[in-house]
C-alpha cells in the first residue's frame, strides 16, 4: 500500500504543530518544532503571508491527513463515509479516523506512534474481539476489545513499548488493561476528547465546493 517515505519531521514543521509521528522523539528537545518551529524550505523562516479562504481549507484538511498518515484518497472516502452519518459533518469525519484500528493501538499505548502502529498492526500483533486483524484501516466499534496477541508478548519491541507508555495518561473513552494487554472501546470519543488542533469545519468547507 502506497504511503509517505519522505522526513516525518518536515511534515510536523509544515504544519507548524507536533504530530506525534516520532514516537517518544516528539516529547522532548530534538523534536524539530522545538528546534526549528517553522516551515521546511529556503523561505520557511520567512515572514508568512496571508492564507487565501482556499489556503486555510487546505492547510486544516493537510494536517488531519498528515496526523493520521492518510493518502488523499483514503481521507476522502473517511469524509464520504462522515458525511452520510446523522450529526456534524466535522465532528463524524474525526470520530471515523479515531476508530481506526492503527490509531486505537497508538491511543491505548501499544505503540510509540501511529507509523509504529500501523506497522505492528500489518504484521499481525494484534486481535480484535479475539481474531487476528492486520489491517490498519479496520473500523473498530464501541465493545471491541483490541488485544496484543499472546505470542507477541515475549517480542522485546512490544515489552518495550509497553514500558515506555506505562505512564501514559487514560482516555476517557478506551478502558485499558495493562495486565492483560488489551484495550476495550467504551465509546467513539467526542470531539472534547480528540487533541487534534484543527478547525474541521474548514475540511467540510473545502469538500463541499
Amino acid at each position: 500500500m502506497a504511503r509517505y517515505t519522505g522526513p516525518s519531521c518536515r511534515l510536523c514543521r509544515r504544519e507548524g504543530q507536533k504530530l506525534f509521528l516520532k514516537g517518544d522523539r516528539c516529547y522532548t528537545d530534538k523534536c524539530s518544532i522545538e528546534r526549528r518551529g517553522y516551515a521546511p524550505g529556503m523561505h520557511g523562516n520567512a515572514r508568512n503571508k496571508k492564507l487565501s479562504e482556499y489556503g486555510l481549507q487546505l492547510r486544516e484538511k493537510q494536517k488531519a491527513k498528515r496526523y493520521y498518515g492518510l493518502l488523499e484518497n483514503q481521507f476522502y472516502h473517511y469524509f464520504e463515509l462522515a458525511s452520510k452519518m446523522s450529526g456534524k459533518t466535522g465532528e463524524n469525519l474525526l470520530k471515523v479516523l479515531e476508530s481506526r484500528l492503527d490509531n486505537v493501538v497508538y491511543r491505548a499505548g501499544f505503540a510509540m506512534s501511529r507509523p509504529e502502529a500501523r506497522q505492528l498492526v500489518s504484521h499481525g500483533h494484534f486481535t480484535v474481539n479475539g481474531k487476528a486483524v492486520n489491517i490498519p484501516s479496520y473500523l473498530v466499534k464501541a465493545g471491541d476489545v483490541v488485544a496484543i496477541v499472546e505470542k507477541s508478548m515475549s517480542s522485546d519491541k512490544i515489552k518495550g513499548v509497553l514500558e515506555a507508555n506505562a505512564s501514559r495518561p487514560a482516555l476517557n473513552w478506551l478502558s485499558v488493561d495493562k495486565n492483560k494487554a488489551q484495550a476495550t472501546v467504551v465509546n467513539l470519543p467526542e470531539r472534547s476528547e480528540i487533541d487534534l488542533q484543527v478547525e474541521e469545519q474548514l475540511i467540510v468547507e473545502l469538500y463541499s465546493k
